[in-house]
């Protein structure tokens, strides 16, 4: 067998990789994660995105070696640690439930991993007090993290993982239990702080707007398969089936069938619109067509499509109103800018500018992007 060569970077000097080949899990005979094949490089922002229970956390663990897998391997650098214990590996965790030590100030916890690791007292001074900084924690650090702030004390959690100088670290939705000011927050230093440290960052979340503000790459995540990973404005923009544009939606991205007909794209309801783009080139027969809900709109601008609905539901967030829409037995749901007094039960017409919408195979897989998101 031909010896592995690790990667290198523009340096000629080994460059960090996390490769997992062929890499599934099974829990008393029950598919957790599908066969997987993922790479991932040093000083990139790796997203893992979806819903609850779709496997992210399962493959956290597996790169972390929390957990071994059922089939295949896992790669750090060329090797092959698949059998190595998590103790042995370069690896920081941060879970959404931030863990602190009660009894210790901020200065010592975020020492603790270097202690450990058996670093001299002038290593880790310097170490703390850099992370430190860093994370904004410096006039702090004689506090207790019961004297902290929620989002303080989740800096200090994500200092402790950055002063290990870990090579992979592991964020598994770290901001789900902070309030919205905090959240947006730590969400626009993250990238900033992740960027300085040179590791491969992973970092699970169920929220797509998280996705698009961190960056980097995302991998979209359901029922224990990775639908498709790349630069996250790729993935969004065009999607390579419909569930991952489902995933990498919120809410979901709306659907319904139609029809190609010759230079025309027929969507129901009487209503029908030029095949645009890459619609064009389509041939005639039967589609999905996907659009995201904050492209539906009340009002008509310009050449749009008109659907008659019945509205279910409304919710108003204070800046915008969601429209929970029913049409013809299909569950639509609309973001419209602004707050909406709007009647439940009551007829309401929607309207669609037809180069916001992907066409996908009857079966899913993309086949015109929105020519909307190619000119993006």
């Amino acid at each position: 067998m031909p010896l592995r060569v690790p990667p290198r970077d523009e340096r000629g000097q080994e460059a960090m990789t996390l490769t997992l080949e062929g890499v599934s899990k099974r829990v008393n005979g029950r598919v957790h994660i599908h066969p997987t094949d993922l790479t991932l490089e040093a000083g990139t922002m790796n997203v893992l995105l979806g819903p609850t229970l779709s496997g992210k956390t399962s493959i956290m663990r597996l790169m972390a070696g929390l957990d071994a897998p059922t089939t295949g391997r896992i790669l750090w650098q060329g090797q092959d640690v698949t059998g190595m214990r998590v103790q042995d590996r370069k690896v920081a965790m941060v879970y959404q439930q931030f863990i602190n030590y009660p009894s210790m100030t901020v200065y010592d916890n975020i020492a603790s991993p270097m202690k450990l690791m058996g670093k001299s007292r002038a290593e880790i001074d310097a170490a703390v007090r850099k992370t430190a900084d860093l994370m904004q924690l410096s006039p702090m650090l004689d506090r207790k993290p019961l004297e902290l702030s929620g989002g303080q004390q989740q800096r200090c959690a994500l200092a402790r993982a950055l002063v290990k100088d870990a090579g992979l670290v592991l964020l598994d939705e770290p901001l789900a239990n902070l309030d919205y000011k905090l959240r947006e927050e730590l969400r626009a230093e993250i990238p900033k702080i992740f960027e300085e440290a040179g590791s491969i960052f992973v970092y699970a979340t169920t929220e797509p707007e998280e996705a698009l503000l961190l960056g980097g790459n995302t991998a979209t995540l359901w029922e224990g398969r990775v639908t498709q990973f790349g630069p996250t404005p790729l993935v969004y923009r065009q999607p390579q089936d419909a569930t991952t544009a489902r995933v990498f939606s919120d809410p979901p991205m709306n659907f319904l069938p139609v029809t190609k007909s010759g230079a025309r794209i027929s969507f129901g309801d009487g209503q029908s619109a030029a095949a645009i783009g890459g619609m064009a080139d389509l041939a005639d027969g039967d589609y999905i067509a996907g659009f995201r809900p904050n492209h539906l709109e009340l009002e008509a601008h310009g050449e749009v499509m008109a659907f008659d609905t019945t509205l279910s539901v409304t919710e108003i967030t204070g800046s915008e109103t969601f429209v929970h829409l029913d049409h013809h037995g299909e569950r639509w749901v609309g973001l419209i800018h602004g707050v909406r007094n709007l009647e439940p039960g009551s007829d309401l017409r929607v309207y669609l500018d037809p180069a916001h919408v992907y066409v996908f195979e009857t079966h899913g897989a993309l086949v015109a992007p929105a020519p909307y998101a190619q000119a993006a």
